[in-house]
């Protein structure tokens, strides 16, 4: 059972790697319209499930802290991740943006009962290396031109840390609450896109096909296989192998034609990874002690 749900939680990894490559290939909609879009689509596998078994309505009755931290987390993330991704390069706003496992670690060992320790803050600087290889293009000057694509993805990175640190506190919410959370955003998304922006529907089919994935997967199963990961699988191993997620984000980019990958961006992608891993070492070791007590 926990083996099941852990490589679950995997497949989130996996889908979320891919989150970067059907934004840029999504064409030049808005990012409130894209948002409304997608977890529109994303709340599909809910919707069958509550349609099948419709007992489980019930567990959407929550908390109001609960919905408040979901739909701010979702709705939040998103909007800043796109933003950044239609103004900035893919694979720099995408690596920034993917400073949020360190950021997890980081805080996470400020938490109660834990503590920060030298290799929390040897990763830390290790990522902001990266991301100021990603940033300062021009030796120490910034460039000016993605200002806000970068801003927004250094935003995007706080508020997804912020909402999986605070969602701790809701072990117990059943995973079902995620179809709620996915509905709200997207009817949240929908008011924005109608108030600030002009629709702009995709020109081509592989646009559609490419929002089609997006809502599908990164924004849609992903969340509801991470969620039961997390609660009934290994979370050690799934926080631990979420820092694979930059890397295989930015080789997919590189595969696929939107970006090349330079000697600046593959330092930044080993920073970065490099530095989550280094300050996820308590993950790797927990486990230790609990084995060799075992033994004894």
């Amino acid at each position: 059972m926990k083996l099941r749900a852990t490589l679950i939680g995997f497949t989130a990894i996996l889908m979320w790697s891919f989150l970067a490559l059907f934004t840029a290939a999504s064409g030049k909609m808005p990012p409130f319209q894209l948002s409304a879009i997608c977890f529109a689509i994303g709340s599909i596998p809910g919707l069958v499930v509550l349609t099948l078994n419709p007992a489980r309505l019930a567990l959407l009755k929550q908390p109001a802290k609960v919905w408040i931290t979901g739909i701010l987390g979702l709705f939040g993330y998103h909007f800043l991740y796109f933003t950044a991704l239609r103004n900035a390069p893919a694979v720099e706003a995408g690596l920034v943006a993917y400073l949020w496992p360190l950021l997890i670690v980081v805080g996470s060992a400020l938490l109660p009962g834990e503590r920060l320790r030298w290799y929390h803050v040897a990763g830390a600087l290790a990522g902001l290396c990266g991301t100021f290889l990603i940033v300062g293009r021009n030796g120490i000057d910034f460039d000016g031109a993605y200002a806000v694509g970068y801003g927004a993805a250094f935003l995007s990175a706080f508020t997804w840390s912020g909402y999986s640190l605070l969602t701790r506190r809701f072990d117990a919410v059943s995973t079902d609450v995620v179809t709620g959370f996915c509905l709200a955003t997207s009817m949240l998304s929908l008011f924005c896109h109608l108030g600030f922006e002009t629709t702009v529907w995709p020109a081509t089919s592989f646009e559609w096909v490419a929002i089609a994935g997006l809502g599908l997967f990164p924004v849609g199963a992903a969340f509801y296989a991470w969620d039961y990961g997390v609660k009934n699988g290994d979370i050690q191993i799934l926080g631990a192998a979420s820092y694979v997620a930059p890397l295989l984000s930015t080789l997919i980019l590189v595969l696929f034609g939107f970006a090349e990958l330079g000697w600046r961006m593959a330092l930044a992608c080993l920073l970065v990874t490099g530095g989550a891993v280094l300050a996820a070492q308590d993950m790797f070791r927990r486990k230790i002690p609990a084995r060799s007590a075992a033994a004894e």
